[in-house]
């Protein structure tokens, strides 16, 4: 059994024989395969369905699913539980009427639920705080709800015992019926029974359709290991095997083949290290079993940044860098310092920002206490459609002129999406109000204010509701702009006119001056500070305008910066550019220069894209570097990353995905995927198997430009 790795070594092996072939088995899609077997439960038999509430339909669905789902226990696993049902893999809630899957209910992603409380007051306690918001309930849209959330809970208990009744006298499976006779209901005593009650409470959570992250994993779990190896109730080793298993219990959805945008993008993140509450740094036992794990199996349907400050202790740098070294952009890297001075700066207090973790892929939340939903936007789209009017009969005297054209059409954008985010809320004398939305007690149940509030999670109930718009395209509109600057209004070798109609007519006969301008001037990503100060100047405008309309309504209005992936959908709107890309091309990805113009090696790009101020970017703002092999051989090439990761920090990055790749594999796997089963690229917010991207997908991953050299 091989793990795929693009290092010149193999994979380490720790683990047992039986754990590594279940990990094997998993990502060869034989449970994700089993899964499919059952798509959805019906609703059909359920008397005067469409008379229901909506609420009411959504509680019928889940009594349906947690009574008629398939009880799945894999043969070795040390963790018990499934999300069993095929169509909760599509981001629905798994129930249908006349096998018709438009009549399934939404689902909710983009989150981190509050595993801490589970592990310390049990479902069990969570039931009690529902029971006593009963009491003190007095609107009917509270007590609905608050029902809404006991049925749940009485819900996963019938699940729960469902699996008791499985696992009871099953040879081999003691254990695993010990640990689930006390958890998720009861209060974990130990690492191994904390363990089963995250996976049990996850897979409850997916099984219904939702796509939660996991947060700060070794934050969690590390009290409990400390204390059972300290107590002699389990070694480091028992340890990495149980949880490997939880590790592998999260590829119940590969399913192989082709889709899209890959078979891992359920956003079921985890993030490692970093400072407590108190500021001190929590990196632990957890921390260095979860890349132990990573690194000897490569799974990575659990995407993993890990948070690195100034004072991070070696040992976490050396471990990171040797994980990434394989390649699979399996592990990303945040700038603790910087995120906890953007938070801060927001008006997060210190404690809540040293608790942040992300949304299931990397943009920054409170977790647990979160609603977060992003808006993604194109902002070459706004420069050539809003500000040059697609090169239709505008002109602009001064450089000066145009770059203000493009800060009102930016605004415009932005105002934009505040009032479509409004929409979501409704005016009353006493203040705003959310609107009724889709049904999602099951996730409500895990984020803290809405059993207090008796809201859920789509109607107001959590601690913070943030709305994010995000742009993309920045190193596409700021090449534009830098080669307009440097073409029109310094070396005037032609009119603003005369360029519009040459872009007008996507370069057709202009082929020199096109060569010009794609070789003559030095881009975003090449640490020219000329081109990267656009890029700074567009995201501090970009701040400015999320910033005049924050405050203004229960939403918080910060901004960030991503694509993830979008480029691909953008595609059809991009006209020519002035830096010499026609129309169609796929351009830049997050905060990531434009492929095929960063020349000057890896640390040339991270020098130009932390020339802007991302304490701005509330939300983040992510850089993709793709490493070529060569660079990263033996000691050498681990110092190399870790002195990568260093200059990061040093110079205020603020979100890196790194990957270690060759593009010559990458076309090998397209022509003979066979061969890759196991193959895991970095996409945007996720991982993905490349073999499950499909043509348009993969060849987006190779266009990023491979980083073959060190500045």
């Amino acid at each position: 059994m091989k793990f795929y790795t693009s290092y010149c070594e193999q994979r380490p092996v720790r683990l047992s024989e039986k754990t590594r072939r279940f990990a094997y088995d998993s990502l060869q899609h034989k449970y994700g395969a089993d899964t499919m077997q059952t798509p959805y439960v019906k609703l059909d038999h359920i008397e005067n369905y469409d008379e229901l509430t909506p609420l009411e339909q959504y509680n019928a669905a889940i009594h349906e699913i947690v009574t008629k789902a398939p009880v799945r226990i894999c043969q070795d696993e040390l963790i018990s539980g499934a999300a069993t049902l095929g169509l909760a893999i599509s981001h629905l809630v798994p129930a249908v009427r006349n096998q018709d899957i438009s009549t399934a209910m939404p689902s909710v992603s983009h989150l981190t639920v509050d595993f801490e409380t589970v592990l310390k007051k049990g479902v069990n306690g969570i039931k009690q705080d529902v029971e006593s918001a009963l009491q003190k309930a007095s609107g009917e849209r509270e007590r609905a709800f608050l029902n809404s959330a006991r049925h749940c809970i009485d819900c996963f208990e019938i699940w729960h015992c469902r699996y008791l009744e499985a696992l009871k006298d099953k040879a081999g499976f003691e254990q695993n019926y010990a640990n689930l006779q006390r958890v998720p209901f009861q209060p974990a005593s130990s690492f191994y029974e904390a363990v089963q009650s995250i996976w049990f409470t996850f897979a409850f959570i997916r099984l219904c359709g939702n796509w939660p992250g996991i947060g700060r994993i070794d934050y969690i779990l590390g009290d409990y290991l400390k204390k059972d190896l300290a107590q002699g109730r389990l070694t480091y080793e028992q340890a990495r095997e149980i949880l490997a298993h939880f590790f592998i219990k999260g590829c119940e959805w590969v399913r192989g083949g082709d889709y899209g945008s890959g078979d891992a993008q359920h956003y079921q993140n985890i993030v490692l290290a970093g400072v407590d509450t108190d500021g001190k740094e929590i990196a632990n036992e957890v921390t260095y079993l979860v890349l132990d794990i990573l690194e000897e199996l490569g799974i990575s349907d659990f995407p993993t940044t890990v948070r690195l400050n100034s004072d991070s202790p070696q040992q976490l740098l050396k471990r990171t860098a040797e994980v990434i070294r394989h390649g699979g952009g399996v592990v990303a890297v945040y700038n603790e310092d910087l995120i906890l001075d953007s938070l801060t700066k927001y008006g997060y207090s210190p404690d809540e920002a040293r608790r942040f973790a992300n949304d299931g892929c990397w943009e920054v939340q409170v977790p647990g206490k979160t609603y977060f939903t992003y808006i993604p936007f194109d902002a070459l789209q706004v420069l050539q459609t809003d500000a040059l009017k697609q090169y239709e009969n505008v002109d602009f005297s001064s450089f000066e002129d145009l770059y203000a054209a493009f800060c009102q059409a930016l605004r415009t954008k932005i105002e934009n999406i505040y009032e479509m985010i409004v929409r979501n809320l409704e005016r009353k004398t006493d203040g705003w109000d959310w609107k009724p939305a889709v049904p999602c007690t099951v996730v409500s149940l895990f984020e803290q204010g809405c059993i207090q509030k008796g809201r859920s999670y789509l109607e107001g109930g959590p601690v913070y509701t943030v709305a994010s718009p995000h742009i993309g395209g920045v190193a596409d509109v700021a090449n534009s702009l830098y080669a307009i600057q440097k073409l029109v209004y310094e070396e005037e070798k032609l009119s603003f006119s005369e360029l519009m109609q040459i872009l007008k007519n996507n370069w057709d006969d202009c082929e020199p001056l096109r060569r010009y301008v794609q070789t003559h001037y030095v881009y975003y990503g090449n640490d020219n500070d000329e081109a990267d100060g656009l890029a700074a100047r567009i995201l501090d405008d970009f701040a400015d305008c999320c910033k005049a309309l924050d405050g203004r309504c229960p939403f918080r209005f910060p901004g960030g910066v991503s694509t993830f992936g979008r480029q691909l959908e953008w595609r059809p709107m991009r006209l020519a550019c002035p830096h010499g890309r026609k129309a169609g091309e796929i351009l830049a990805g997050n905060l990531s220069p434009t492929p095929d113009t960063d020349m000057e090696g890896a640390t040339a790009v991270i020098r130009s894209y932390c020339k802007a101020d991302l304490t701005r970017q509330v939300t983040g703002a992510a850089l993709d570097v793709k490493l070529f092999p060569s660079l990263i051989k033996g000691q050498e090439g681990t110092d190399a990353i870790i002195s990568l990761l260093q200059g990061f920090l040093k110079l205020g990055g603020c979100f890196m995905q790194l990957d270690v790749i060759d593009n010559q594999t990458l076309k090998d796997a397209q022509e003979h995927p066979e061969n890759y089963q196991t193959l895991s690229v970095r996409v945007s917010g996720w991982n993905a198997r490349f073999v499950t991207l499909n043509r348009e997908w993969q060849d987006m991953i190779i266009e990023r430009t491979s980083q073959e050299k060190w500045r």
